[in-house]
């Protein structure tokens, strides 16, 4: 063959795997407004960056070659925003991107290179599940052998999943193993699809019923984010990516700081009403004191009496942990545990520090608690937090009751604590415990009650604390930017440039 046949060869070929599923298919994708798994990799990378990894591969299965280009999943690696990152995209159009043996090599070449090189790596995720009849009898299940290291997740770098359509299979497991995850509205993610879940248990449910966007963003908080579109899914993505390093071994990028950043510090505590069982929205405090006044919330109506937000202080990224009053008078649930944990594993594994505002009743106790494993999920905020490397700060702004004193980084879980004059700290509220010490209830005997819930009030402000140390100080309220910057900086590490020991890297991603 001459070089000039081999390379006709060459672009016949090329030009058919990019050919994708065909025109018909893709014609009937853009008839329906949603773009193909190409063009979702052109919107994420930089303009040109993209450099296409196994271009000619197909199904190891000789019969369907041909009609297989890249076997239902295009992988490779590019820039975003300027960052080096790579990406499994799932192209619907072929086989509907299901799992077969050769994209699955496909797959496991890009973990490993995400991990032992350092890149991010992004899923585009859409996928019908196992590729059958491939996938059927014991030659199917055992082909290709299977790498005991498929499913570990060492967070050697970050993971970000977009949920773009129904994703079974290695869609849904790839994203339960990611860091971030951005569902489409009208996706849905579960193991199997509605038909297989009927027919394997008699279940009759729909597709939204099963594992929709309101289910994972309100319910299971497995979803960080939905949006209404593909390309405002891809762009919250980076958004996210924007605050995280390329790698463990990285601080995260800094940016520069808006001018009219902490311009509403003077007024902060207007935002705090008086009365501290009145509620408020403590998301206006943080958009107060962070740079421009911007958070990115991870799973923002999942566990919603504490909020889980990345942001920026004096530049750097921060990750923010605040109760919300404004939600179950900021009362700690099981999920609202599991919402802080995981996000605690995100910003040791990846060299965020933490900040903490704190006004909470404590734990919401009851049967529904219980039932969720409440206790173990207190437990497991604990341990995590007990391993965090990165700097955390405490603020206590209001109430500061019970366990939860411990969760929300009192006592020697945070490298600086400090409140505010409007603090009050106590073992529980003062209110019932008037009634679980004197077995009194207001209607009882109201001047009695009133004159023992202002001493057990007055046994509840901070300075106590500050004057056995146990907060390191009590702060003017309009100063706490300026002071969480100064102690971002006091107390970053300088001999590891910002790194941390990453003793959570291998936490699991769900639980």
């Amino acid at each position: 063959m001459s070089h000039q046949d081999a390379m006709n060869k060459f672009h016949a070929k090329k030009a058919h795997q990019l050919k994708m599923g065909g025109e018909k298919k893709l014609e009937q994708r853009r008839a329906e407004g949603r773009l193909n798994a190409r063009e979702r990799i052109e919107y994420l990378f930089d303009s040109e960056t993209f450099q296409e990894i196994g271009l000619f591969s197909h199904s190891s299965m000789p019969d369907v070659a041909e009609e297989t280009p890249c076997d239902g999943k295009i992988t490779g690696c590019g820039l975003v925003d300027k960052r080096p990152s790579g990406v499994v995209a799932n192209d619907m159009t072929v086989k509907g991107a299901s799992s077969s043996a050769t994209n699955s090599k496909k797959i496991d070449y890009m973990k490993t290179w995400s991990e032992e090189k350092g890149y991010p790596l992004f899923f585009l995720a859409e996928s019908t599940g196992a590729r059958m009849p491939d996938a059927m009898g014991a030659y199917g299940m055992s082909h290709g052998g299977q790498n005991k290291a498929q499913y570990r997740r060492l967070r050697q770098s970050p993971w970000i999943s977009v949920l773009l359509g129904p994703c079974f299979g290695s869609s849904s497991w790839y994203s339960a193993l990611s860091d971030i995850n951005v569902m489409l509205k009208g996706a849905v993610t579960a193991v199997s699809s509605p038909k297989v879940t009927q027919i394997a248990t008699g279940e009759d449910t729909t597709a939204e019923e099963l594992g929709g966007w309101r289910v994972h963003y309100r319910t299971t908080g497995l979803v960080d984010a939905v949006a209404d579109t593909e390309q405002e899914c891809i762009d919250l993505a980076r958004k996210y990516f924007s605050y995280l390093p390329t790698n463990a071994n990285e601080p995260p990028p800094e940016a520069e700081i808006p001018a009219d950043s902490g311009s509403g510090m003077a007024d902060i505590l207007d935002l705090i009403p008086e009365n501290p069982n009145q509620v408020y929205n403590m998301k206006d405090v943080v958009k107060t004191i962070v740079d421009g006044g911007e958070i990115t919330e991870l799973k923002a109506a999942f566990g919603r009496p504490v909020i889980t937000a990345l942001a920026r202080l004096g530049g750097r990224s921060v990750g923010i942990i605040a109760n919300n009053p404004y939600h179950k008078a900021g009362a700690l649930d099981a999920d609202s545990c599991e919402k802080t944990t995981s996000f605690l594993v995100l910003c040791d594994s990846f060299n965020i520090p933490v900040i903490m505002l704190v006004d909470t009743p404590g734990f919401l106790i009851g049967k529904s608690g219980e039932y969720k494993k409440v206790t173990g999920k207190i437990m497991n905020w604990m341990n995590a937090l007990s391993l965090v490397t990165v700097p955390v700060l405490t603020v206590i702004v209001g109430k500061n009751y019970g366990q939860a004193y411990l969760n929300m980084g009192a006592g020697k879980a945070s490298d600086a604590i400090v409140a505010w004059p409007t603090a009050r700290i106590s073992f529980m509220d003062p209110r019932p415990a008037i009634n679980v010490v004197y077995n009194l209830k207001k209607e009882d005997d109201p001047e009695k009650y009133e004159e023992l819930l202002a001493q057990m009030n007055k046994n509840t402000e901070p300075w106590d604390a500050a004057g056995t140390f146990g907060v390191n100080d009590i702060i003017d309220p309009k100063k706490t930017r300026q002071y969480l910057i100064n102690m971002l900086g006091l107390h970053t590490n300088r001999t590891t440039n910002g790194v941390g020991r990453h003793l959570l890297h291998n936490w699991p991603t769900s639980y």
